[in-house]
């Protein structure tokens, strides 16, 4: 029987929402790791019982936690995230040259084949891998020791690898997203990497299109046309169709082109959604109005999406890592917000339902279907 599991990391824990195939009814767990700051859950597409977890204190540093049953119980694994050779500095928010230092992991990409192989993204900006489970962890250098380094420098949020993705067809080939970097492209598994910000702009830089530096906030691509790539950046929705080689704008006739998350339907490879936000000094939506915003033809033409979603005095914002759609038909687009709420839609974002409110701060969202 087909069932939905959605994962969600919260400022204090992680909760477990689970649904049939109807998603109409919800059950609820949690909140497992209560008072902790869960920057990321991810599912394995390897194996439906296997869930990473990215678990942060200030007061006890960062723990990657692994549950082999669903989230009903949790194994604290190997947390010795260390920067491989010489760390070097990066450039600060002054331009002032700033030490490298090991933060948090933002991001979890568990492989779609190998269960016990996972990727993780942290901050300051780096890429580490681990092959048996969580179990140890080891630096793919290549991605920090780039020339461009000393060049890159935080966003609001910190310097962090928040966005990996493994291409379906040659997991060699690796995209990573940096705030603020941008995207960082490589064909032999994080050896080597190469900028793919091509068509990027950014106000604010010495060189507007320079080659990296951009605030990336999201890159997203469906399985099935992998060299087509979505970006949500700090300010523009992008679109390349080249694997990053070169980008161009599809903001159209959103009400604003700033946000953070961006997703693609689960069977219609040009069928994209996004959540904008006022700007990036007000946090909250336009008018005060939650609206996700779909296009159905890869970008430019988008249409607002409101049934069910809170029209007046709603002034919450939708984090980079929380929104995530399931793989049934009609398509499941889900999100949280900064209020506590998770709201869902089981018809393709045309009518949504809270299916938990009151939540601590919602920093992440992932979505697991299950047979």
């Amino acid at each position: 029987m087909t069932a939905v599991r959605v994962l969600v990391g919260t400022q204090k824990g992680a909760f477990v929402l689970t649904s049939d195939g109807r998603r109409q009814e919800w059950e609820v767990t949690g909140p497992h790791f209560g008072g902790w700051e869960i920057y990321h859950v991810a599912g394995s597409p390897a194996d439906p019982s296997r869930i990473y977890l990215s678990q942060s204190s200030g007061w006890f540093g960062q723990v990657v936690q692994r549950s082999d049953d669903g989230g009903a119980t949790w194994r604290a694994m190997g947390n010795q995230f260390v920067y491989d050779g010489a760390l070097g500095t990066h450039q600060w928010y002054d331009g002032t040259p700033h030490p490298w230092e090991f933060a948090r992991v933002w991001h979890l990409e568990p492989s779609a084949t190998d269960p016990d192989t996972v990727l993780a993204g942290v901050e300051d900006a780096a890429l580490f891998v681990s092959t048996d489970g969580a179990e140890s962890w080891s630096e793919l250098a290549g991605l920090r020791t780039h020339a461009s380094g000393p060049r890159w420098q935080p966003g609001a949020g910190g310097m962090c690898v928040h966005t990996v993705l493994v291409h379906p067809a040659d997991p060699d080939c690796l995209h990573v997203a940096i705030s603020a970097a941008g995207v960082f492209r490589s064909s032999d598994h994080g050896r080597t990497w190469e900028p793919a910000n091509q068509g990027l702009r950014s106000i604010g830089l010495p060189d507007e299109g320079a080659d990296v530096g951009h605030c990336v906030h999201r890159i997203v691509r469906h399985p099935t046309t992998p060299e087509t790539l979505f970006m949500q950046k700090h300010w523009d929705v992008m679109r390349s169709d080249d694997g990053g080689a070169s980008w161009r704008e599809i903001s159209g006739d959103l009400p604003s082109d700033f946000g953070f998350p961006i997703v693609v339907h689960a069977h219609e490879p040009e069928t994209v959604y996004v959540v904008p936000i006022t700007s990036d000094s007000e946090h909250y939506p336009p008018e005060g109005r939650l609206r996700v915003y779909r296009s159905r033809s890869g970008g430019d033409e988008w249409e607002p999406l409101t049934r069910g979603l809170p029209q007046a005095d709603c002034y919450v914002n939708v984090l980079r890592g929380a929104m995530s759609t399931d793989q049934l038909d009609p398509c499941g687009v889900y999100f949280g917000t900064t209020g506590g709420q998770v709201y869902a839609s089981a018809d393709d974002g045309d009518s949504w339902e809270a299916i938990v409110r009151d939540l601590p701060r919602v920093l992440s969202v992932h979505v697991q279907t299950l047979s």
